[in-house]
């Protein structure tokens, strides 16, 4: 049955007070060809993926499509009270300021904090099937099956390679900086970095590609995910009150009909 959104639009705007793995800086441009191929099975069809607008907070698993037309229009509303800006100066960027990846300290309005577990793991246990765990742990994942849905591959994934699945910021970090989160307090920074509603495990080399890219450079390449992707990206930029650049603003709202 699908989750009433009576919440969903005051979840979004508000604002908390107060990570991309290092080395993902390309910026390659949206690609426009049909879904991922391949012998994995589509993420896309995941049964325990969560439509983004039902899913507010970030704290159910997964990534699902948005695809009726009633939903693309609450999309494409949603994406409009994005505010818009220029990027400013990458000048002073730095990972470590906003703290050290992955935490378990950011501030308590953040979901699954202080709860013993760094955010990382927090976010493989959110999304995984098949979970297995360190000896004598239940925090520390050593292997998993995800259902990646920037690619729509499936991904047998174990601890020893761990690069293999990264967790993606939908908004990096680098381009929070350079719209204005360089003026923030550490416990805001702090708190975007690890918040569950800006991170998902995703298939390594793709989210390498990314770097800090918005939207009008770069989008999943399963394209079934695009809208759902648009989506994401607004509920953090509303729920931290950062703007996007307008050439960004409008690639998100082309993917949900706009």
């Amino acid at each position: 049955m699908r989750r009433l959104r009576g919440g969903a639009a005051l979840a979004v705007a508000m604002m908390v007070t107060g990570a991309a793995l290092a080395g993902c800086e390309g910026l390659p441009a949206p690609e426009e060809g049909s879904g991922a191929s391949g012998s994995g099975a589509a993420a896309a069809g995941n049964g325990r993926a969560v439509n983004p607008l039902d899913n507010p907070d970030g704290t159910e698993p997964g990534l699902a499509p948005v695809t009726s037309s009633a939903d693309k229009e609450e999309a494409r509303t949603l994406i409009d009270k994005v505010r818009t800006k220029g990027r400013g100066p990458r000048t002073g960027y730095e990972r470590d300021k906003f703290g050290y990846a992955w935490m378990d300290s950011a501030p308590r309005e953040v979901p699954f904090s202080h709860n013993g577990c760094d955010s990382r793991n927090d976010l493989l246990k959110r999304d995984g099937d098949k979970l297995r765990f360190r000896s004598g742990s239940d925090c520390i994942v050593v292997s998993l099956t995800l259902h990646d849905p920037y690619t729509g591959k499936v991904i047998e994934w174990k601890k020893s390679r761990a690069t293999e699945v990264q967790i993606d910021h939908v908004m990096p970090l680098s381009y929070d900086w350079q719209m204005g989160a360089s003026r923030w307090s550490k416990d805001k920074r702090e708190a975007i970095a690890n918040d569950p509603l800006n991170l998902i495990p995703v298939d390594g080399p793709t989210n390498s590609s990314k770097g800090d890219s918005g939207p009008a450079s770069w989008l999943p390449p399963d394209k079934r995910i695009r809208c759902a992707y648009a989506v994401r990206f607004a509920q953090v930029s509303l729920k931290y009150d950062l703007p996007v650049t307008e050439p960004d603003k409008e690639m998100m709202l082309k993917q949900c009909g706009g």
